[in-house]
């Protein structure tokens, strides 16, 4: 491994990458820094000071790097493109002029990612909107008005810059994609969550005993082992190509394999689960204040946050749903990346067959339902991951703000990143590293 790092800078192309990638974080870490115009500087200091990790504040500010607590230009993060891409994910299972657009290659989603990048604006807005009157109210900030100068031309201003920031961070993001190393969106969120562990791990220790600390700290440790163990299984599919005669050559007769990964949505699915558990908290926070909006508000606190009221850690609820959605999720994107009757369909054109396995409808059976059984297991071991940690601060009341969703994330994406480093060298047959 330390070998590859080493290497990995001796390509100028390669380091070049990297080098990009670095300079994107640095712009991505300044502008988290920036505040954005309009706010009480004084006040956000006091609501960033006595602010938990915990709840929809917590949420939010951990997948934008902390820039959510201090109101900065990039407060909203990267969550809403990731919404947008839940919703374009969605309607591209039930809308055909979508499907036949995802079909069409490089053509269909490039204009794909445009009607990504226009709902990404229009969510920026809402959710931009939405903070600007949360703040105001004091809400989510222990009663201190971030915005005490809460006049039309302020608060525009302070939407509009938010929404800048969110069209900036997903600029940037697309360059990484196409100029850097790796994927862009979930890089922008691996940086975001390595900035926060610091004041996680210090918050954490303020709240608990040394045993607890070392208890979440080696359950940590254990879940990326186990992350890293099941995002490396694989069940592989061997394929029969038959023989045939073209001339006086003989082609095919070769055999090789179909390989399925256990984890084949990767950390998708809990980025999913998560940004969908905080819709019903925005959806709360435009309810009327008093009467059945308070009641309903009341419940969505109780049931579908993070925190309970008064408490620090996740209530058992939202850790049954956020469950549930990761299993959901896992089976949803694994559809999307896989669709077993094309990969049958391939595989007869080609002139391959499973052995024992005839050519068709129960090729395309045979996979479904090796892909039903492989995915089951990842999926739940996904699910364990994201709401474990949380679960022992639900029995211990301790705010674990290095979450499950924390470890998938950090975890996965550092994989993600290595394989296309380790790719990029062996395509070069760099000497130094294939031995």
């Amino acid at each position: 491994m330390l070998s590859v790092f080493r290497n990995m800078f001796r390509i100028p192309d390669l380091r070049n990458k990297i080098l990009f990638t670095l300079f994107i974080f640095a712009i991505y870490r300044l502008g988290a820094a920036i505040p954005t115009p309009g706010v009480d500087l004084d006040r956000v200091q006091q609501f960033a000071a006595q602010s938990s990790t915990s709840g929809f504040v917590g949420l939010i500010n951990l997948f934008s790097g902390g820039a959510l607590e201090t109101l900065s230009v990039f407060a909203l993060g990267i969550m809403p493109y990731i919404t947008a891409s839940i919703i374009m994910q969605l309607l591209g299972v039930v809308i055909p002029r979508l499907q036949a657009l995802q079909e069409e290659g490089d053509a269909g989603r490039k204009v794909i990612t445009q009607w990504t990048r226009y709902i990404t604006v229009g969510l920026a807005l809402i959710q931009s909107t939405s903070f600007t009157f949360l703040f105001h109210s004091g809400q989510f900030t222990g009663g201190i008005d971030l915005i005490p100068d809460y006049t039309v031309r302020n608060v525009l201003t302070i939407i509009i810059t938010m929404t800048a920031g969110t069209a900036l961070i997903m600029w940037l993001g697309e360059l990484i994609t196409q100029r850097g190393i790796g994927n862009g969106m979930s890089l922008i969120i691996f940086v975001s969550i390595v900035s926060q562990l610091p004041s996680q791990l210090g918050i954490l220790q303020a709240n608990s005993n040394t045993g607890q600390f070392v208890s979440v700290l080696l359950l940590m440790l254990v879940l990326t082992i186990g992350i890293i163990f099941i995002d490396q299984g694989q069940r592989r599919i061997p394929i029969q190509f038959s023989r045939r005669v073209r001339g006086r050559r003989m082609l095919g007769g070769q055999s090789t394999y179909i390989p399925l990964k256990v984890n084949m949505a990767g950390v998708i699915p809990v980025i999913f689960a998560t940004s969908i558990m905080y819709f019903p908290v925005l959806v709360g926070s435009m309810l009327p204040a008093t009467g059945w909006g308070q009641a309903v508000r009341d419940w969505i606190d109780a049931n579908l946050t993070s925190a309970s009221a008064g408490g620090l850690s996740p209530t058992l609820p939202y850790m049954f749903t956020l469950g549930l959605l990761v299993v959901f999720f896992s089976y949803f994107y694994t559809a999307i990346q896989f669709d077993p009757e094309r990969q049958a369909e391939t595989i007869q054109r080609q002139g391959g067959f499973i052995p024992g396995i005839r050519p068709g409808r129960q090729t395309v059976g045979y996979l479904q339902q090796v892909l039903s059984r492989i995915t089951l297991p990842g999926s739940m071991y996904l699910a364990v991951v994201a709401i474990a940690p949380s679960f022992l601060g639900w029995l211990w009341n301790i705010p674990v703000g290095l979450s499950g969703v924390s470890v998938l994330i950090v975890a996965g994406v550092a994989l993600e990143t290595m394989k296309q480093i380790e790719s990029q060298l062996m395509m070069r047959n760099y000497e130094g590293f294939l031995r």
